[in-house]
């Protein structure tokens, strides 16, 4: 499944929330050489429970929006709160 994911680096603390289709993720690295790319997928594969290798970014490693996907079912995704 492709997901529309709006990334928010140098946050205090991860989260993840729901945002209307898109998702927002908030990681502790800055996003400098690839760190908060790398701790993104990690970030995502943990929350979602699967292996890291079944994480991709499709488009946008450089930039805040990103399409990524993630080899889950939609129903994985409603258990993320609205905010």
């Amino acid at each position: 499944m492709n997901v529309e994911i709006r990334v928010i680096p140098n946050a205090r603390k991860r989260a993840i929330s729901r945002a209307g289709s898109q998702l927002k993720v908030k990681l502790v690295s800055q996003p400098r050489d690839g760190k908060a790319n790398e701790e993104l997928i990690e970030y995502l594969s943990g929350v979602f429970g699967v292996k890291r290798s079944a994480v991709r970014i499709l488009r946008g490693e450089k930039e805040r929006n990103k399409v990524v996907s993630i080899d889950i079912d939609e129903a994985a995704l409603d258990t993320l709160d609205d905010s």
